[in-house]
């Protein structure tokens, strides 16, 4: 009897240990997945934010490098085993949007991947966005739409009015060039966003022309923007200044550019788009050419969980970035690249520090990265199950979800 006691009693104390370190372990959850699933504030000593974009930091965190990332998460098929958060505040427009932003949810355990067929292109380009941040003292001018596709200046018809900068300035197409050129501007109230494309000014403190579409408040989902192929953000999803230089490694979701001609479906089965895009090229009937009717403008494309960038023969530190980023997030088909090419849609000043710092082009036919970038695209693979109400195809994300937002 006393042996039984004594186990008794062990037991009792051990349960009330246990009790007493989970409620000194658990936090209320901050943010609640729009699905309905309520995010973890679970936080593994592993998991850290990146100095860049943090702005307040818990003082428990440390800095996570792409080395450590590889070498604690693995990126070999292994996820967390909660739904955990990156600690720290982020910083909304170099972080934008909310925890359930397409541009911000992870790949998920349910995932299912399909075969996108993606070859290596003649060229890879990358697709220029311009990010500017308005002070309450700039001018306010009118919105014009562009004249035409391929001479938008001096445009036509005004379309609102919104501040911007005198001393900004964006060049017209000129005759086989004819950029996106989408832009965001985040206006002073330090929430909303307005989005431009094609933007053109080409003398300092003029009118500014582009389509303009509806404002987006940057702690949305922010899904819709000026990608008007798809109509995608024309800042979610963007490689920003930084990202491909800094010891840290991306933590969102890409965008990417293809050859409408030769991969886009239009058809009976897929009118050239799926969520979260909610439209195609206007001239998608008649020249989309592509017969998967899987892969189309908004299709979440994303590289297996087993690949390893040795397993490619990958070099350049930026493609190993955007391998992770792929890998963990994925790219969303956001616009038609026009020809032979796959481009990826990065703020202005992003190619300019990749050549500063490593010394080769993130554009071409040709190059270490260009090299390398060709061999990763062949490899995506398309999430076929990536919906509103699963978005990264559902499941356990298979990285901690964002850090909150400032409360403002």
């Amino acid at each position: 009897m006393l042996v039984t006691f004594q186990k008794r009693a062990l037991i009792l104390a051990l349960t009330a240990c246990l009790l007493l370190l989970s409620a000194c372990t658990s936090k209320p959850d901050h943010e609640t997945i729009s699905s309905g699933v309520s995010t973890s504030s679970i936080i593994s000593s592993s998991v850290t934010s990146s100095q860049s974009h943090i702005i307040s930091q818990t003082p428990s965190s440390k800095a996570e490098s792409l080395a450590q990332i590889e070498e604690e998460w693995g990126h070999t098929g292994n996820t967390p085993t909660e739904y955990e958060i990156y600690p720290g505040t982020r910083d909304p427009w170099l972080w934008p949007f909310s925890r359930d932003s397409i541009w911000n949810m992870p790949i998920g355990s349910d995932a299912e991947y399909v075969s996108a067929n993606l070859q290596p292109s003649y060229f890879f380009g990358v697709d220029h966005e311009r990010h500017i941040k308005l002070k309450a003292s700039d001018p306010i001018r009118e919105v014009r739409a562009p004249s035409q596709w391929n001479k938008r200046w001096p445009g036509t018809g005004l379309q609102r009015k919104m501040p911007v900068p005198d001393n900004l300035i964006i060049p017209d197409a000129q005759g086989q060039s004819t950029p996106n050129e989408c832009s965001a501007f985040l206006m002073p109230d330090g929430r909303t966003i307005k989005q431009l494309e094609p933007t053109c000014r080409v003398e300092y403190g003029k009118h500014i022309v582009g389509y303009l579409y509806d404002d987006v408040d940057i702690y949305s989902q922010g899904i819709g923007g000026t990608h008007y192929g798809s109509g995608l953000s024309a800042i979610g999803g963007s490689i920003r200044k930084g990202e491909l230089t800094s010891d840290e490694p991306i933590r969102h979701a890409l965008k990417i550019n293809v050859w409408g001609e030769k991969y886009l479906y239009y058809g009976t089965e897929a009118l050239g788009y799926r969520w979260p895009a909610d439209r195609a090229d206007s001239y998608a009937p008649m020249t989309y050419g592509g017969s998967n009717p899987k892969l189309v403008m908004g299709s979440l494309l994303a590289l297996p969980r087993n690949l390893k960038p040795s397993d490619l023969g990958i070099q350049t530190e930026p493609a190993k970035k955007i391998f992770y980023a792929l890998q963990d997030y994925g790219a969303y088909i956001s616009d038609d690249s026009a020809w032979d090419s796959y481009d990826i849609p990065a703020e202005l000043g992003v190619t300019d520090e990749v050549k500063e710092k490593y010394g080769y082009s993130m554009t071409g036919s040709s190059g270490p990265f260009v090299s390398d970038m060709q061999k990763i695209i062949p490899k995506l693979m398309i999430i076929d199950n990536n919906a509103a109400g699963s978005v990264g195809g559902g499941g356990k994300p298979c990285r901690p979800l964002a850090p909150n937002l400032p409360k403002i």
